[in-house]
């Protein structure tokens, strides 16, 4: 399964309204989901957080930079947050067993169309880039909307990688790249002394000789009256979020500063606060299972219709129910999460809590994003079922209407991509999981076991439900070869 986040910032950050159209354009492909929406008023900034599959999760974006391109104006914007752009920067990033080289094929096509559709001429960096010296993201956007302007008429270093060899009037030009998995973390400051900020921002960051993985800047908030040291930690692993904010903290002591508040832009890894957490609390010997919000998702009352709220007891009543949904595909996606959920816990067990593997961290990242895309699916499986029920209904009613018979055949096609998707992440998961067998501790191989069983059962019976979608497909006239090609690249058991 080809998934991804897609993370890209846009140069508004004080209209919702116009933050809100970007947004919806993403809201309006099927396949796509939007994480999160931030926005922040003083880097007149906003990001916005996307998951999919590549195809859907292109277009997506496209349409939220066509969007980006007619309605901000860069030639009229001011903000603390360095620019390029309309649509400043564009990663993806690989989930599950999508690789960095898909995610750079992601970058380069959008790359392409942008400069072709939109002209707005694109620069590809981190690990997209052509040139060593564009990995780093400062150096491409050095000099701003502004410079850039000038520079591409006449510097050869400056020739984007897409499109015209001049910005566009008011939308600028655009990074568009692949990299891993980021946190965006901010520090604001006990003063309004920018030359602190900027110090403390090169004590830290690795370029300078702080700490690896870690780029910083230094902000002047005027709004707020104080300073910020803003940082990107690009693999929180090697530098974690607590050892970032001491070594901020120790460098402010020494200008007689402090850090008054922190904040993270955007989403965050849940290990991430937890080793924060476990770090100021000194709990060495911590059990994250232990978390009351976790025991108590166990036991907590169903939501209106939300199949991932329901208990365990609640669930297996509905599905015994004498009615459509939920049924099979529901059951495969729940029984995927399930299976999915038992592999991070093996890992868990297996993996030091004094020394974490850094093998495994990523890998128990992966199997969290997973885990919730299935309890997600399930959902999903209901609401296609009742939707080509509805469909179906409309169609026999007016046989002879042609937005009836299109909304059946878009129907018919939703109700084979839940499950094909549903097989799918299953698989990718079970495939990780039977990967790093060698490092399951042998006490934990009947869960390891159990995981695999119930992951395989997820990726046949959602299978199944993709076959039997086919007949009527068929039936409709609509072509079947992709979703009998994505059978077919299921794999059978080892």
């Amino acid at each position: 399964m080809s998934l991804f986040e897609c993370v890209p910032n846009f140069s508004e950050g004080r209209d919702k309204s116009k933050v809100d159209a970007i947004a919806a354009e993403a809201r309006g492909v099927a396949g796509v989901t939007v994480l999160d929406v931030e926005l922040n008023a003083d880097h007149h900034r906003c990001v916005i957080s996307l998951l999919g599959e590549g195809e859907p999760l292109l277009e997506a974006v496209f349409r939220m930079m066509r969007k980006a391109t007619s309605s901000i104006d860069l030639t009229t914007h001011h903000g603390e947050h360095p620019r390029m752009g309309a649509t400043d920067v564009v990663p993806f990033v690989p989930i599950g067993a999508s690789t960095s080289e898909q995610a750079v094929a992601l970058a380069q096509r959008l790359g392409e169309r942008v400069g072709t559709e939109l002209g707005v001429p694109v620069y590809l960096y981190a690990l997209a880039a052509r040139r060593p010296e564009r990995s780093d993201l400062a150096v491409v956007r050095k000099g701003e909307f502004e410079g850039i302007r000038e520079s591409i008429l006449t510097d050869p270093s400056r020739a984007p990688d897409f499109g015209p060899s001049h910005v566009h009037p008011t939308a600028g030009a655009v990074a568009i790249g692949a990299r891993p998995v980021l946190i965006a973390y901010n520090a604001y400051l006990s003063t309004n002394d920018l030359a602190i900020a900027k110090k403390i921002a090169h004590a830290v960051r690795a370029r300078d000789g702080g700490l690896a993985e870690v780029k910083a800047l230094g902000f002047e908030i005027k709004e707020r009256g104080c300073v910020q040291v803003s940082m990107n930690l690009t693999d929180y692993r090697k530098t974690p979020v607590h050892r970032a904010l001491e070594a901020v903290r120790r460098e402010a002591a020494r200008y007689g500063a402090r850090v008054e508040e922190t904040e993270v832009v955007g989403l965050v890894p849940e290990d991430a606060l937890l080793d924060a957490a476990e770090f100021y609390l000194q709990l060495n010997r911590f059990d994250r299972g232990t978390i009351l919000e976790r025991k108590l998702a166990l036991a907590s009352s169903p939501g209106p219709g939300a199949l991932s709220d329901s208990t365990v007891r609640e669930f297996a009543r509905r599905l015994a129910a004498r009615t459509p949904t939920p049924g099979g595909g529901a059951a495969a996606g729940a029984a995927g999460a399930f299976g999915v959920a038992l592999g991070e816990m093996v890992f868990a067990y297996s993996d030091p809590a004094d020394s974490p593997s850094a093998e495994l961290a990523p890998v128990r990242v992966t199997l969290s994003t997973a885990r919730e895309r299935l309890l997600a699916l399930a959902q999903e499986d209901c609401d296609a079922y009742e939707a080509a029920r509805e469909a179906r209904r409309a169609k026999r009613s007016n046989p002879a209407d042609p937005k009836a018979l299109e909304a059946y055949s878009r129907a018919l096609r939703r109700s084979a991509d839940v499950p094909l998707e549903t097989a799918r992440v299953a698989e990718s998961a079970r495939r990780l999981i039977l990967a790093h067998q060698g490092r399951v501790k042998a006490v934990m191989m009947s869960d390891f076991t159990s995981a695999l069983e119930l992951l395989r059962a997820a990726r046949e019976g959602a299978a199944a439900n993709v076959r039997i979608n086919l007949t009527d497909l068929r039936e409709a006239g609509v072509a079947t070869g992709d979703w009998e090609s994505g059978l077919a690249s299921l794999a059978p058991p080892p």
